[in-house]
């Protein structure tokens, strides 16, 4: 039987998701990819205890993630199945995100946000999470076929339906995003996170002004991919195959060639090993720099690569000639 490392919360940095009271560990585990049906559950099962064990209390998952089309839902299954069987006694002190809106079954209503769509995801998820509730229930994209006043409208009602603690949504541009907020302050619902993709190479959130408006409304961001698939690691100093599988928002990023982002993050890799600091650390690090961000969401399924990212904990300052440095290269 699973017992919790009693000193889980030693020197936790605890952040709040904006000014609400909703708190986050500030680095969570993402169940994207590889927490699927085709995965090993006991090796999942093994980095899921021990990332709890090291304090990270948040778990972020999605009703589309799996193995593809077969598999949509397996993942909050895998998670469900752990969430029984071994967190079951700890429930109080974990954090459970969900998602809903792409796709998750045939027919239109296995896909974007429609009021039907959103009320019967939710009800699937917790079925397949073994949970009462999830602490937090996203839209996961902007959808276009949709208004947002039913969208919002859903959202506050899974809330008051008990299913859901707070709301948050993902992938919405400056304009919906603005209007979605003054609509869920009119309804006083809880909404509390907007996750976006955001890496130290990619700063669309704050280009966009999106950082702004979550901070002038008391609402935290969260970031996925904060490490780019990887790109901001050491993996891939000397060259980037032709087939790396870099995420639609940061295509971007290669259009000066594989060449130029190379020697980029060469040079972002001398100020992190001057700091003491991995690529990876040093990433995360800058991130979390910002107080608006209330966590950022690591994928792995490897407990070293965990551990690893985890030391950025122990340097998130930084200095103006290392700010300097680093924007002059990012922009």
């Amino acid at each position: 039987m699973y017992t919790a490392e009693s000193n889980r919360y030693n020197n936790e940095n605890i952040r709040h998701a904006g000014t609400t009271g909703l708190m986050l560990p500030p680095i969570s585990l993402g169940l994207w990819r590889h927490f699927g049906s085709n995965d090993p559950l006991s090796e999942r099962r093994k980095l899921i205890l021990h990332a709890f064990d090291k304090g990270v209390f948040h778990f972020d998952v999605a009703n589309h993630y799996g193995d593809g089309k077969t598999g949509f839902g397996t993942s909050e299954e895998l998670l469900g199945q752990i969430l029984k069987n071994d967190l079951h006694s700890y429930r109080d002190e974990l954090v459970i995100s969900t998602k809903a809106g792409y796709e998750i079954h045939d027919g239109p209503y296995g896909i974007g946000t429609s009021r039907k769509s959103l009320l019967q995801a939710i009800n699937d998820s917790l079925n397949r999470l073994n949970l009462d509730y999830v602490d937090i229930f996203y839209a996961h994209r902007y959808d276009d076929a949709t208004p947002i006043e039913e969208t919002v409208r859903a959202l506050d009602d899974i809330v008051r339906s008990g299913k859901a603690l707070y709301v948050g949504v993902s992938n919405y541009e400056t304009p919906e995003m603005e209007k979605a907020i003054s609509m869920f302050q009119q309804l006083g619902t809880p909404f509390v996170l907007d996750q976006m993709s955001m890496n130290l190479l990619n700063n669309h959130v704050e280009k966009s002004g999106l950082l702004d408006v979550l901070k002038k409304n008391g609402v935290g961001a969260i970031a996925y991919g904060p490490l780019s698939e990887g790109l901001l690691s050491d993996r891939y100093l000397n060259d980037i195959p032709d087939d790396f599988p870099i995420h639609h928002t940061n295509s971007g990023l290669l259009k000066d060639g594989k060449a130029s982002l190379v020697k980029k993050l060469n040079d972002l890799n001398n100020i992190a090993q001057s700091r003491h600091q991995t690529l990876s650390q040093m990433s995360l690090a800058w991130l979390l720099r910002d107080p608006v961000v209330a966590s950022v969401i690591i994928g792995t399924t490897n407990i070293n690569h965990l551990d690893d990212n985890l030391k950025a904990l122990d340097n998130l300052d930084f200095s103006q000639s290392e700010i300097g440095q680093i924007n002059a290269l990012i922009k």
